[in-house]
């Protein structure tokens, strides 16, 4: 049993009003030890579908995806039963390892860097998925006897009209996306897994995220992007458990077993042109979009959930073009998020949305709608997709198991 970080000095500082060696040996002991129930605003890490899906959408993003630089499957299965330890532990609000940032000796690296500590679970999630080059490498070579197991779902995306995709920025073998109300434990949670995996894994592209701009639940307002418009109004919620059924989980039968209540990932980068369209007059961005800027309404109505009719509307506005009517009933869950990277070094700022989408086959769900906005949408004159990757995301994980257990066994 171990003990939440924000008590974790409470509970040391008791012990020095004793003796001090006694009370360093107790505060020591106690700084292992964790409370008998997890702090409450902590998100179970166990369960039948992993966490950070459904989970109301925390505020900020971590995203990492990693290549596997060993060959040697039992090392690899060997990382996920660590990784899967490091994530129990963090999402409880506690260090990564076992003795922590500060209880073992000088002489040894810490077994959790540290700057978490103090801080509270912050409703970390941690959601891995497995990209299609662990199953098979682009060259055609199976490194771990997994290509049979591949899913047809997990075939690589196509490449859409306007794509200016960087290779350095996309793809993967491993990905973990780290979703928390406070940006130093997501960050937190992500540096540890890369300083596990070292060796194994490495970083191949990483990306983070504010202000999301999905609602997983009923009970979350829709957010706005930052065209200054709210986005996901459609979105799947949590609570629409038969639409999660048809749209989001995998099914029996739709593939190897191994995914089923699983699902797929599907991340773009995409960049926007923000000071094009920032002199863009409000009315051309309404019709770009289809909704009003204030209220969030379609154009024409007045409630943001009024349902839109699609032939009152623009025919290149993008509500019009990724609405399920014109996608043959196609949904996704959205769990996207702001970034702002810096500037590109002409003045403007290299910010847009990371599209985050998750979903029972991207090839009835994401390709087919994709597809439709990329050839149509007005919006695309201000977007530049600039990196994409699809990941299989397992089943969650049952107490004493790890990730991705039921494709390795």
């Amino acid at each position: 049993m171990r003990m939440s970080r924000r008590r974790m000095f409470t509970v040391a500082g008791a012990g020095l009003a004793g003796s001090a060696a006694a009370a360093g040996a107790v505060a020591l002991h106690a700084s292992r030890d964790a409370p008998a129930a997890p702090p409450h605003d902590a998100v179970d890490f166990y369960g039948a579908h992993q966490a950070g899906i459904v989970t109301p959408a925390q505020d900020r993003l971590h995203f990492v995806a990693f290549d596997v630089i060993t060959k040697d499957r039992a090392r690899l299965v060997a990382l996920l039963r660590l990784w899967t330890e490091a994530a129990a532990r963090m999402t409880a609000g506690l260090d990564a390892g076992p003795v922590g940032a500060v209880g073992g000796i000088p002489e040894a690296p810490p077994d959790d860097t540290g700057e978490a500590l103090g801080l509270p679970p912050s409703g970390l999630t941690l959601t891995l998925g497995l990209g299609p080059g662990l199953f098979r490498t682009p060259e055609g070579v199976d490194r771990f006897d997994l290509a049979a197991q591949r899913p047809d779902a997990l075939a690589e995306l196509p490449r859409f009209p306007a794509d200016k995709l960087d290779p350095a920025l996309s793809g993967g073998d491993l990905c973990v996306q780290a979703c928390a109300n406070d940006p130093q434990v997501a960050v937190h949670a992500i540096r540890n897994l890369a300083r596990i995996g070292m060796g194994t894994v490495s970083v191949r592209w990483s990306q983070l995220g504010f202000g999301r701009t999905s609602s997983t639940t009923q009970s979350q307002a829709t957010p706005r992007n930052l065209f200054g418009f709210k986005d996901g109004t459609r979105n799947l919620k949590a609570e629409e458990t038969e639409l999660l059924r048809d749209h989001l989980w995998v099914q029996p039968g739709d593939g190897p077993s191994w995914m089923d209540g699983g699902s797929y990932l599907v991340t773009r980068k995409v960049r926007m042109v923000i000071e094009t369209w920032d002199r863009a007059p409000l009315g051309e961005q309404e019709a770009i979009v289809g909704r009003t800027k204030g209220t969030g309404a379609p154009l024409g109505l007045t409630g943001e959930f009024d349902e839109p009719d699609l032939t009152t509307l623009p025919e290149d506005a993008h509500v019009r073009l990724a609405h399920p009517d014109a996608n043959a009933g196609a949904r996704m869950l959205r769990r996207g998020y702001n970034f702002v990277d810096g500037s590109d070094g002409l003045g403007r700022l290299d910010a847009g949305l990371f599209f985050i989408a998750y979903q029972r086959d991207p090839r009835t769900a994401f390709i087919p709608v994709q597809t439709n906005l990329a050839r149509h949408d007005a919006m695309n004159e201000y977007l530049r997709h600039t990196s994409s990757a699809l990941f299989a995301v397992p089943p969650g994980v049952p107490e004493g198991g790890f990730w991705a257990q039921q494709l390795f066994g």
